[in-house]
């Protein structure tokens, strides 16, 4: 069955969960079909990393990236762009680029940062820690589980008018190192003074933050392209507790800096350009509709804007139609403190056999695993729109060692109030409910054939037709409930493997996939 036409140039890849959904695996598997489409290598001009910083992980033909979007794997395309609306640490890029070059990858000849990009440094990723410990200590609040990468406090700057861009790399030294010697004096007294952090849990930052990249650059050092010296945070300490060595900050940063000074530029007028041509711009967003900073449940929101309208913001681009592919899993997973309303019990044979899959690719944390929730995949539908779904991991699902044929795989298609009898066929916005509430299931069969080799639907068992179709279903019942869609999104892929080839592309569209197997 021939794929419906993309009806844009531009292609927004968004989460419709909590995140963690394989959105950086669909950046090839779109430029595949585009390239087959039109027969023309160059079809794919850019794909620009909209919101976030190096928090969000993507993993892409298996290759791990945090700053990077997932295009580096496909070098047909001409642009790698960084957006206005990313936070990014100049030395992050050259972590993150020089080991990928040295493995046959073409970074930075294809990087474009934004000019209005922002800046992340030190100082933030210290205030990310400070205020983990403030929430802990002194709110007496559960750990929000921050990646600690500084995004948060990065994003603060930017609403409180404090903010360093990367055009400033390309002035002179002196300018940056004032604005930046200001920022990070503040950031001290905001540790000191407002965090009241501890002097020894100062120094236990710097070993945290270093511990942390060593750990994440793990593979660079064995191959020697990196020491663990060049991941030493101890270096910015000062002489005193909650002071730091401001110019061994200022001489890093400007070095990085001015190391990528040659990848600094207009990324609006690279966009506009690209669509006169013809040529399609591929939008990855970090996070998902649910991690959004207004749409989303504090304290487990990022600091970015993280559904479709950001494109245009984070481009800086006229709006104008977009075609918004909306990425899940066959389950659910969270990191953090989520409330989890489908989670399973860590008992159940089916969580001990996800468990082992579900690691973050920025911080190593094991995820929680839960059973599929409709319900706030319906309603990500409703207000964040899309024109077509992905779910990735059904394999995964597929009977194996504890969990045995005969187990019933659980779809959440609404939420109970138990205490008032009130049925929710939505997300309620007031957190202090959404508590309150336990889900409602519906119980499908499982199947026990391994599908990591399966590419065409009708090769799928039943079971696994059926329980995809389901999904759609239960989503699209969410979404279109008090007012009908104008679009009923069709599951264009279903990964069943992690690498590019698992991947299933012949799905039927939604009202015949669910008139044929629910």
């Amino acid at each position: 069955m021939a794929l419906t036409e993309f009806n844009s140039q531009l292609i927004a890849d968004v989460g419709i969960s909590m995140g963690d959904e394989g959105k950086g695996r669909i950046v090839y598997e779109i430029i595949d079909e585009l390239k087959s489409r039109t027969k023309r290598r160059d079809i794919a001009a850019v794909v620009i990393k909209v919101n976030g910083g190096a928090n969000s992980g993507h993993t892409a033909g298996g290759v791990k990236l945090n700053l990077l979007p997932a295009g580096v794997i496909e070098n047909d395309v001409q642009t790698l762009a960084i957006g206005a609306g990313v936070v990014a640490d100049p030395r992050k890029f050259i972590w993150e680029g020089k080991p990928l070059e040295a493995r046959g990858y073409r970074i930075f000849d294809r990087l474009l940062i934004d000019e209005r990009t922002m800046v992340s440094d030190i100082g933030h990723r210290l205030l990310d820690l400070a205020w983990e410990d403030y929430r802990v200590n002194c709110m007496r609040e559960e750990p929000r589980g921050s990646t600690g990468r500084g995004i948060t406090p990065a994003y603060a700057d930017e609403t409180s008018q404090f903010q360093i861009w990367y055009c400033d790399f390309l002035g002179g030294k002196e300018e940056f190192a004032s604005k930046l010697s200001m920022k990070l004096r503040r950031a001290c007294d905001t540790i000191k003074y407002v965090c009241k952090v501890s002097p020894e849990k100062w120094d236990e930052f710097f070993d945290k933050l270093t511990n942390a990249e060593i750990r994440a650059n793990a593979d660079s050092i064995k191959d020697g392209v990196f020491s663990e010296s060049d991941f030493s945070f101890a270096k910015f300490k000062g002489e005193a507790p909650f002071e730091i060595n401001v110019d061994a900050v200022v001489d890093a940063y400007w070095e990085a800096g001015r190391f990528l000074a040659g990848n600094i530029g207009d990324v609006r007028k690279l966009c506009l350009k690209a669509l006169s041509e013809g040529r399609y711009i591929l939008g990855e967003f970090g996070q998902s509709y649910w991690l959004d900073k207004r749409h989303g449940f504090r304290p487990n929101v990022t600091a970015s804007h993280t559904g479709v309208p950001e494109f245009f913001q984070s481009a800086g681009i006229p709006a104008q139609p977009v075609h918004t592919v909306g990425c899940c899993k066959a389950y659910d997973t969270k990191v953090g403190t989520h409330v989890f309303l489908t989670r399973m019990e860590d008992s159940h044979p089916l969580a001990a056999k996800l468990k082992k899959l579900e690691y973050g690719t920025s911080t190593g944390r094991q995820r929680m695993v839960g059973w599929f929730d409709a319900v706030e995949k319906g309603d990500a539908v409703k207000y964040g729109g899309c024109d077509d779904i992905v779910m990735n991991k059904l394999d995964a699902l597929s009977y194996s060692g504890e969990w045995r044929e005969g187990g019933e795989l659980l779809v959440c298609v609404a939420y109970r109030d138990d205490s008032t009898g009130a049925v929710y066929h939505g997300v309620p916005r007031s957190d202090s409910l959404r508590r309150k509430l336990r889900p409602l299931y519906v119980q499908l069969k499982g199947w026990s054939q391994d599908i990591s080799n399966v590419r065409s639907f009708e090769d799928l068992p039943i079971e696994a037709k059926r329980y995809v179709a389901f999904c759609m279903k239960s989503i699209v019942d969410v979404a279109q409930r008090d007012f009908p869609l104008k679009h009923i999104p069709n599951l264009r892929y279903i990964g069943v493997g992690p690498m590019q080839s698992q991947i299933i592309r012949d799905v039927p569209p939604t009202p015949e996939l669910i008139e044929r197997y629910c």
